[in-house]
């Protein structure tokens, strides 16, 4: 099988390295399109894969492509593809905010779509990727796809009204983790801490406790639970969180999250 990639930016890298590294596509049935000779060559040398500036060439020499690029970017690519696009292929989109009928009205003939949101973990290989797909594609063919997004972190199949959700509560949400481990380490350097150790104590403690979350299945609160002593310092810090609307300011950021990717006001 054949893979594409329209698109080699830092999403695409990541799920490259991943199938590449995983083993289930080797590096000589990947093929890549990007702007750039320059960015033929860093793919070349960072993978070993076939990498070119023509988009028309990708589509008409894969199994399955992926569309990776940005959503301002992608009516020009499809209309520049299409005619490529034969009813075998299987075309899997990360764009958010584009449905699957979307891109169906675009291509404008019968076409397998399957609609996918990874997020910026996966270069570490800890994506999370929503999916969903159309009624032309197969179970067999879903199941396949999950394989390849499985390479580099988790994938579940969600119903499409769900994938609007998916970008706030996965997509997004790495800048939101980001921005609180930014102040847990501020915090930390204020009271003398070196900012790289700072920094390294804030982040292994976040990975541990979702590792704590995904590998228990003990609910958030009884966890929370566990670490507040009564009369000690964790229940101090937790008060001061629950006295500044820390759970209402996440909730109301990634509901906000949300409305923007269904394009609502």
């Amino acid at each position: 099988m054949k893979v594409g990639f329209i698109g080699g930016g830092n999403m695409a890298s990541a799920m490259i390295g991943g199938m590449i590294q995983k083993g289930v596509v080797s590096a000589d049935d990947i093929l890549v399109s990007v702007r750039t000779e320059k960015s033929v060559e860093r793919l070349t040398n960072q993978f070993g894969v076939q990498a070119t500036t023509e988009n028309e060439a990708v589509v008409a020499g894969s199994d399955l492509v992926f569309l990776a690029v940005k959503p301002n970017q992608i009516k020009n690519i499809i209309n520049l593809v299409k005619n490529f696009i034969s009813p075998e292929k299987i075309i899997v989109s990360i764009l958010p905010g584009k449905s699957l009928q979307w891109l169906g009205t675009e291509i404008g003939k019968p076409t397998k779509l399957i609609r996918t949101m990874p997020n910026t973990p996966a270069l570490v290989g800890e994506g999370m990727t929503g999916v969903c797909a159309n009624d032309l594609v197969t179970e067999e063919e879903l199941q396949l796809v999950l394989t390849l997004l499985k390479s580099f972190g988790r994938a579940e199949v969600v119903p499409e009204y769900l994938m609007d959700t998916v970008t706030g509560v996965s997509g997004s949400s790495p800048a939101y983790v980001f921005l609180f481990l930014e102040a847990l380490a501020d915090a930390a350097v204020a009271e003398g801490m070196p900012r790289k150790q700072a920094y390294e104590f804030a982040a292994q403690s976040v990975l541990g406790s979702a590792k704590m979350l995904l590998e228990t299945g003990i609910h958030p609160g009884e966890l929370k639970d566990m670490v507040c002593s009564p009369g000690g310092t964790t229940i101090e810090a937790v008060a001061v969180l629950e006295r500044e609307n820390l759970r209402s300011a996440v909730i109301d950021a990634t509901r906000a999250c949300i409305r923007k990717s269904k394009g609502v006001d």
